[in-house]
């Protein structure tokens, strides 16, 4: 049965970023929200990518495809002009050391920034100490990371302890992902595991207004 986003989500899998454009201002047109077009729209297609993102179907010109054409609807809904001054706090996010895969990362860096967070990409194959040196740095409220493969779980485990060993254990650890999402924030070792981008967008929200 077709849904009003299958155009979207086919135009974003082939990396068609114009088509893509055009999908989320006709589904905006006929009413449907920016939240719903992220979430049942890029990230649904996003979640078809990662599938296929096995050692046998790995395809990093795909990958890239599909991120451009993400990230292009993504500034689209969320336009970069209108910058405050002010910022709710200091968001340090990455995908950690052996992982490539960011769009998941890409899709909460664009939303935070546009809900007035400064946000300091530390990017792909980031190590921990690294991570956690720039979170130290730049005073961040909280770190974010992004994960594809579960591999990554006992990276990510580590990463709340170490920054509590070096006295910053009052900096939030959330994570998200496809395969991290998958786990708890228990077995995570983490503050927060975000299933969408704007699920961590609200914890993050409620971080700032102390409410976590």
């Amino acid at each position: 049965m077709k849904t009003p986003m299958d155009q979207l989500v086919k135009a974003l899998l082939d990396g068609d970023q114009v088509q893509a454009i055009a999908e989320a201002r006709r589904l905006r047109g006929t009413g449907v929200e920016d939240e719903r077009i992220v979430t049942e729209g890029m990230e649904a297609a996003m979640q078809q990518l990662d599938g296929k993102c096995t050692m046998e179907q790995f395809n990093l010109l795909e990958i890239m495809l599909t991120g451009r054409a993400v990230m292009g609807v993504m500034k689209e809904l969320y336009p970069a002009g209108a910058t405050s001054l002010r910022t709710k706090g200091t968001v340090v996010m990455a995908s950690p050391e052996g992982d490539v895969h960011d769009l998941g990362k890409n899709i909460l860096k664009v939303l935070l920034m546009a809900k007035a967070y400064h946000v300091v990409d530390c990017g792909k194959d980031c190590p921990t100490d690294r991570l956690i040196e720039i979170a130290e740095r730049e005073g961040a409220r909280a770190v974010a990371v992004s994960g594809l493969i579960s591999s990554l779980i006992p990276q990510v485990r580590q990463i709340r302890d170490e920054m509590r060993s070096q006295g910053l254990g009052h900096i939030k650890v959330m994570a998200g992902g496809a395969a991290l999402k998958q786990a708890s924030a228990e077995s995570l070792n983490v503050d927060f595991v975000a299933q969408t981008a704007f699920d961590g967008a609200r914890y993050l929200d409620r971080v700032v207004e102390g409410e976590q």
